[in-house]
């Protein structure tokens, strides 16, 4: 399936009720496809977002990241985050953006680091009573990829990456690399 070039115009319900479009036509979309809520490598993920929110919206970019999971789940595992997240229990996104699930997520060696830093993390945050342990039975299952989509305020996909592997995904900084690139 070929990869979006724009972006119809939508809005979409976020887990706290709210609406977001995309795009927005006041700033660049991070467009995140993640796993399941719950997920130690997405979690690990999504916290080293949280830790620079200021600076990527300082950038201009609003951060929307899409689960494979309901609602309910999302809240009790990642409603703290400071960002629209936004449930896809039944996959229609992933299906439109061309994201897959495969055995390869967890299966591909290089994601076994971040899949050893999430379970120690995710033990840790449980043992402290921080987090609810991840689910032994995911939403939608284990095996999504991971993907993302810089949209620019008139829906064309400025970058796009589709994940090899669970933890195949921008970092912050390379997402903000591509910033300045799409602004001349």
């Amino acid at each position: 399936m070929p990869l979006p070039r724009t972006v119809a115009t939508r809005a979409l319900i976020t887990i706290a009720d709210s609406t977001v479009q995309i795009p927005d036509v006041d700033c660049l979309i991070h467009l995140q496809f993640r796993r399941f809520a719950g997920c130690p490598i997405c979690n690990l993920h999504l916290r080293s977002f949280a830790t620079r929110h200021d600076e990527i919206r300082a950038a201009d970019v609003r951060e929307v990241v899409v689960f494979h999971s309901s609602a309910t789940e999302l809240r009790k595992y990642e409603g703290d985050l400071p960002f629209d997240l936004i449930a896809d229990p039944t996959r229609i996104l992933y299906r439109e953006f061309g994201v897959e699930t495969t055995p390869r997520a967890l299966l591909d060696p290089r994601a076994w680091p971040a899949i050893i830093r999430g379970v120690v993390t995710a033990t840790t945050a449980v043992l402290r009573k921080q987090k609810p342990a991840p689910p032994a039975e995911p939403e939608g299952g284990r095996l999504g990829l991971p993907a993302d989509f810089l949209i620019a305020p008139d829906g064309r996909v400025l970058a796009s990456k589709l994940g090899k592997h669970a933890d195949d995904q921008w970092s912050v900084d390379e997402l903000l690399a591509l910033v300045p690139a799409t602004r001349h």
